[in-house]
């Protein structure tokens, strides 16, 4: 993202804006968000797995992310198989790694401008969490990628943001196709309490930040630290 100059409320001046898991949940949302705020002459480019459902947010926008939990039914014990491990990795570590560094490749410095990433973390980066192992170690992996990306480039604003227990539908695998038991049923105790967050909520938080711009960068952020 390079947004023009500094960040504020209100609408942002022209701006080019890459957005990963653009068709569902808080990709989604953030989407929405991001739109209204962008000046003439930006441009939002939205990527996803699902076509129809982008297809059907890229025309919502004209007229007004994400990541995979991988077989969390399988225990640590069972992640045997080489291809299954290292398939979740190219999708989930080095395809972010790829596209972001080759977006701040194609957008170099530049007067007047600024350029920011924001990489979507999980309370999953920093608490193991039982028939995770997958998801965990590949955002515990992202979150650190971005840290060394923060201390390299200090003129690239980094932030790893953990958007909270959304309501989604990769919640509601979590609290249906977790292998273990007491896992399972701390995932369906957040839905059945209300503990789970709308996905604008969250996004609405993060376009705060960004736009606030006081947080240090390649920090890890909670929804719940703001």
């Amino acid at each position: 993202m390079e947004p023009g100059p500094g960040p504020g409320p209100g609408r942002w001046g022209a701006t080019v804006c890459v957005l990963t898991g653009a068709s569902r949940g808080f990709g989604r949302s953030l989407a929405r968000l991001l739109a209204p705020r962008l000046g003439e002459g930006s441009v939002l480019l939205l990527l996803a797995r699902s076509a129809a459902p982008l297809a059907e947010l890229a025309a919502e926008l004209r007229g007004g992310g994400s990541g995979s939990l991988g077989d969390i039914s399988k225990s640590f014990l069972d992640l045997t198989d080489p291809d299954e491990i290292n398939s979740y990795f190219a999708f989930n570590v080095t395809s972010a790694l790829c596209l972001t560094s080759t977006a701040l490749q194609a957008f170099g410095k530049h007067p007047g401008s600024s350029r920011t990433v924001v990489n979507i973390s999980s309370l999953c980066a920093v608490k193991p969490f039982k028939n995770w192992a997958l998801y965990c170690s590949g955002k515990a992996s992202r979150d650190m990628m971005f840290q060394v990306l923060a201390l390299e480039e200090p003129d690239v604003r980094v932030l790893n943001y953990a958007p909270g227990p959304l309501d989604t539908d990769m919640q509601l695998l979590a609290r249906t196709k977790t292998g273990d038991p007491e896992m399972r049923q701390y995932f369906q105790s957040l839905q059945e309490s209300g503990q789970l967050i709308d996905c604008t909520v969250s996004a609405q938080k993060l376009v705060n930040l960004l736009e606030e711009d006081t947080f240090r960068s390649g920090a890890h952020v909670d929804f719940y630290d703001i």
